[in-house]
């Protein structure tokens, strides 16, 4: 099932079913096999304000190294809280009021499943399964988690805006709208079919992919899906996006009913989230590096207890819950929404993009090679197996999912990049998504203390797309593509509704209708006119092999540009980060 690359560098012969017996059992039953020899202060000590405490570096972990039982369960359990936050968002806003306004027991299911699915099929990442009979693999053969997809987001939310005005999703007379489960469902039946975008081009050569969707595409895409994402965690800070930012209407948050409503904006709202904000400094600034890398989680709960002390929780969904939980618990009827079609198919190619990044940083923290044949077919496996883990998702009533990065910053904190862990990790998301008390509790948490944690999250997918942009050399070639998909993009984000007057059709042509509506959805993510402007114009403008980077001209006296000193490495096309 391994890849010939998983083979050690001994080339020793594999191990008879008696040899993994005896191995099991000297594994639980010795010290040597539990604990090992390892530093675990290393994890735990924190680094206190006005002391000196000398920098220890613990042992690296590659990827089938033996690693002790009790260090795996615990790095595990630290990646399984890196991507908690993560993982649970999206379900908690698609199903919120930007979303399919489900009551609670669906929302609570939707964050048991994201877990549930979570855990499943970073399995089939992490395992690697080759193709009998072909050079391809499903997977990529490293630590590499998936979770539901933040791009997803603001492609669903503007479908059940237009699904609620249309009247495909059903509203009272007052405007009020209600649950939409037929929307929810035709997300997912969208979502599954697009997915064979995804899984189609894994098969295509990296060498296309990369001059198709280089960094110059992808970057002001990650940014422009981070920025327009930051706008409903500012909503959430201050009380709420179902209670309206409106300062004349100042309508109560979460609902008049709540144990503890306050209009949207109050002082008390804007203090909780900037507590949790606060607490996520603090534990980057002076935790150990178990804190470090879920810092977002422990903000979120800091902001938890005092929220509950100060009695804003709301407990009856708790109580409530049922005790365990898992996929289909709770079905959706499964149907193509056409509009939606081309929304999706953009995203896709995003999701793609974002797994090679993610891949790629993944295997430099692992200390494995990020060039050459073996690394090629990581990348394949990688993006074939994020295709059908979006299928599999949506099949399993979960939104698209990618490659999560979070945990590139855990392996490189604990340099443990072993599989062992990461199979940990998949069964602690396993295990939270199952019991449902669990689901219900985080979906109780006050918008306010989620709005000062996603605010953070959402932030860092903007900052991944600086940080790509960074990686692409500053050629007057490069400088003109990005400022041009740029500036759409984020207009468009900024002012979501200005396409939606261009065409004003009223007619009985329901496919016309139908495109246009498809259309309206693109037009309104400022990340989808991006990435499509920013192949085209790539595609479009001819390089210039002799231009030199703007960052390194300089001008004589007669304001001619005069070449000066230029880092090799820049004078190459810079690879995917």
């Amino acid at each position: 099932m391994d890849g010939p690359d998983q083979i050690g560098p001994d080339h020793t012969p594999k191990r008879t079913i008696s040899d993994k017996v005896r191995y099991t059992v000297k594994t639980f039953t010795t010290r040597e096999g539990l604990l090992g020899d390892y530093d675990y202060g290393y994890l735990f000590i924190p680094r206190l304000p006005f002391t000196k405490r000398a920098r220890k570096s613990a042992p690296f972990f590659g990827l089938d190294d033996r690693v002790p039982v009790v260090l795996a369960l615990i790095l595990g359990l630290q990646h399984a809280l890196a991507m908690l936050a993560g993982v649970i968002s999206p379900p908690i806003l698609l199903g919120g009021s930007g979303g399919a306004n489900f009551g609670d027991d669906l929302y609570q299911y939707l964050v048991s499943t994201s877990l549930i699915v979570s855990g499943l099929l970073s399995v089939v990442q992490m395992f690697r399964f080759h193709i009998k009979g072909t050079k391809y693999y499903i997977g990529t053969g490293l630590l590499s988690v998936v979770g539901t997809s933040f791009s997803t987001i603001t492609v669903a939310q503007g479908a059940f805006s237009q699904m609620y005005k249309s009247g495909y999703c059903p509203t009272l007379e007052d405007g009020t709208k209600l649950p939409c489960p037929k929307g929810y469902g035709a997300l997912l039946g969208t979502s599954c079919l697009c997915s064979l975008l995804e899984i189609g081009m894994s098969f295509m050569s990296s060498k296309i992919l990369a001059r198709v969707f280089p960094p110059l595409v992808t970057g002001p895409t990650v940014l422009l899906i981070g920025a327009s994402l930051i706008k409903s965690a500012m909503q959430d800070w201050a009380g709420g996006s179902s209670c309206g930012a409106d300062p004349s209407a100042r309508a109560m948050c979460p609902s008049a009913s709540a144990p503890h409503p306050l209009p949207w904006g109050s002082p008390e709202f804007i203090g909780l989230g900037f507590l949790v904000f606060v607490t996520i400094i603090v534990c980057e600034r002076w935790g150990p590096p178990v804190l470090k890398s879920c810092s977002v989680i422990v903000g979120l709960l800091v902001g938890s207890i005092v929220a509950a002390a100060c009695n804003y929780f709301d407990s009856s969904g708790i109580a409530a819950a049922p005790v365990a939980s898992f996929s289909w618990v709770h079905t959706f009827p499964l149907s193509v929404y056409p509009p939606l079609i081309l929304p999706l198919l953009a995203l896709y190619i995003v999701i793609m993009m974002e797994s090679i990044g993610d891949i790629t940083a993944t295997c430099d923290v692992s200390r494995l090679q990020v060039e050459g044949d073996t690394f090629d077919s990581r990348i394949q496996g990688g993006v074939l197996g994020n295709g059908i883990t979006c299928l599999l998702a949506g099949l399993m009533t979960i939104s698209p999912m990618s490659v999560f990065a979070q945990n590139n910053g855990v392996i490189a904190l604990t340099k443990c990049a072993n599989r062992t862990a990461g199979y940990c990790c998949c069964f602690f998301l396993v295990i939270m998504g199952i019991f449902s008390k669990f689901a219900a509790a985080l979906v109780a948490i006050p918008s306010s203390v989620l709005g000062g944690m996603t605010a953070f999250l959402f932030s860092s997918v903007a900052v991944s797309g600086l940080r790509i942009i960074a990686s692409v050399p500053p050629t007057r070639r490069n400088r003109f593509i990005l400022t041009a998909s740029f500036s759409i993009g984020m207009g468009v984000t900024l002012l979501p509704e200005w396409f939606s007057y261009f065409f004003t059709y009223k007619g009985d042509n329901y496919a016309l209708e139908g495109l246009i509506n498809a259309v309206d959805l693109v037009m309104k993510d400022g990340f989808a006119i991006s990435a499509i402007l920013g192949i085209f114009l790539n595609l479009f403008i001819p390089d210039e092999p002799d231009e030199v980077p703007a960052i390194f001209e300089s001008t004589n006296s007669d304001d001619n540009p005069v070449q000066t000193n230029i880092p090799e490495q820049l004078s190459t096309t810079t690879k995917i980060a």
